[in-house]
């Protein structure tokens, strides 16, 4: 039975940092791709960043502000978040995919085959 369990959700302040992570078992984890999305009320869930062996993607909302992580000794993915804005408040789910696809492909909810519950990030202003 496939598990992914995401934790490191809290209030911060904007500008502040958080690390979320998300533990994955019954799967052979360095065979997946990883993602991380967000879903914020009254919104869709939205692709956040994406990493499949060494590559990446971030949606242009989070580049350069985030950076998505994987220690497959660990069956871990991380997701660091900075400079955080109250915009970046939302619900934080990651996800694992077989797919042997494209990044491109990976930015798509509907890529994924597992999903975690979520973990609850809040930025004040």
């Amino acid at each position: 039975q496939v598990q992914l369990v995401e934790s490191g959700g809290g209030l911060v302040q904007a500008g502040g940092s958080l690390r979320l992570s998300c533990i994955a078992s019954g799967l052979t984890f360095s065979r997946y791709a990883m993602g991380w999305f967000r879903q914020a009320p009254g919104k869709e869930r939205e692709f956040v960043a994406t990493i499949r062996w060494n590559s990446i993607s971030y949606s242009d909302s989070v580049q350069g502000r985030f950076t998505i992580s994987r220690d497959n000794a660990k069956n871990t993915v991380y997701l660091q978040m900075n400079s955080l804005k109250p915009e970046d408040t939302a619900i934080y789910y990651c996800a694992a995919s077989t797919a042997f696809t494209t990044t491109d492909h990976l930015r798509q909810a509907g890529t994924y085959d597992y999903w975690g519950q979520g973990t609850q990030v809040t930025v004040s202003s």
